[in-house]
């Protein structure tokens, strides 16, 4: 009995990010991610039924990672200031190592099948909070609606590097990002820890 390649599903959405995240969704074919992928276009089909499905796994990728990175930090982190910090500098972290994976998100939700895409947004929401309930206690002066707004900010400054090549080492931008963040939010930025170390 034929093997299947356990890495093969992660290499096809590799593949996939990275096509995807240059030329678009629409401008990219099932064969041409399975050439990228090191495989023939008809072995996608073993692992995705369809380039929907296969840009649904993308998706899916981004948030959850996102989410489960959050979920972590703010369960182990007593410190608002810190965990408010740290879920900034795994965001950076994020929009550093998947800038492929976020971009397709930002630039193809709008081609998900409707449950997928309310779905996924309702992940980002989830995601949103764990951002506004440690923001809250350090920015008591303002109310739910105001802290969402500096929240989607913050995040924001940081997705801007998605869509621009600065030509900064990857330090500098991160050190740019960190402050560009925290000064949406109206806070100072903690000497929190690396967040490999939550």
């Amino acid at each position: 009995m034929r093997r299947r390649d356990p890495d093969r599903r992660r290499r096809i959405l590799v593949a996939a990010a990275d096509l995807v995240s240059r030329r678009g969704f629409h401008a990219v074919a099932m064969d041409e991610i399975g050439a990228e992928a090191g495989i023939v276009g008809s072995g996608v089909y073993r692992h995705f039924a369809s380039k929907n499905d296969l840009l649904v796994a993308l998706l899916d990728q981004a948030m959850q990672r996102l989410q489960n990175r959050a979920t972590t930090i703010v369960a182990q982190t007593d410190d608002d200031h810190v965990a408010l910090s740290l879920l900034v500098r795994d965001h950076i972290r994020v929009a550093l190592h998947d800038r492929d994976i976020l971009a397709v998100y930002h630039r193809e939700a709008h081609s998900l099948p409707d449950a997928d895409r309310r779905r996924l947004r309702r992940e980002q929401r989830h995601y949103i909070e764990e951002w506004v309930g440690v923001l809250g206690p350090l920015r008591p002066d303002l109310g739910d609606g105001e802290l969402r707004v500096l929240v989607h900010a913050a995040i924001g400054a940081v997705q801007a590097t998605l869509f621009h090549r600065s030509g900064l080492t990857e330090q500098r931008l991160a050190q740019l990002l960190d402050g560009a963040a925290h000064a949406c939010l109206g806070v100072l930025p903690s000497p929190a820890p690396d967040v490999n170390a939550t």
